[in-house]
């Protein structure tokens, strides 16, 4: 089983990052790649670039390694309540080339964020969105006060009660 993991983020220290290897790693017998945003920078998506360029050779590389994976584990980082632009431009080259970017591979679908709401405006967002675009989301989790429940150095979730509701997540998917 090959599961594909991003934080849908740019920052090298990508809080949702960490947390999507994380649970990306609980799953049993799978083969696990994490992808770096960064890996995928291209210019900001318009028509008129397109026209230029046509389709993205990143957007294509993308949208080949979804379509390798069995799943897909994304955990969206939430700036000022919405995708990061990072984010946001990837898909929105991708689109280009297939509107069902996620190519209905199940996902576990996630967020976490400094605050104590733990991203829920983008993951509410992206729940609602993400099945037009192919996002098969067989689960969500959000992770909240990041800061205060995930063991940075030992690269896990602190608190024993969300560990828990993140396994028990994975364990029925």
């Amino acid at each position: 089983m090959k599961i594909i993991a991003f934080g849908a983020s740019p920052s090298k220290n990508s809080i949702n990052k960490k947390l999507a290897t994380y649970a990306a790693n609980l799953f049993e017998n799978a083969e696990v790649e994490v992808l770096d945003l960064n890996d995928f920078q291209m210019p900001i998506f318009s028509v008129d670039i397109e026209k230029e360029i046509g389709e993205h050779e990143l957007a294509k590389a993308f949208l080949a390694k979804i379509g390798g994976a069995d799943i897909l584990v994304v955990s969206l980082a939430e700036n000022n309540g919405n995708y990061s632009v990072a984010f946001k431009n990837v898909f929105d080259w991708c689109t280009r080339i297939n509107t069902k970017v996620f190519q209905e591979k199940p996902m576990l679908l996630m967020a976490t964020s400094p605050g104590a709401k733990g991203g829920a405006s983008v993951l509410g967002i992206a729940k609602n969105a993400f099945p037009f675009y192919g996002g098969n989301i067989k689960a969500t989790f959000s992770l909240p006060s990041f800061d205060a429940n995930f063991d940075a150095v030992n690269g896990k979730i602190s608190n024993a009660e969300l560990d828990n509701q993140l396994k028990k997540i994975i364990k029925n998917f």
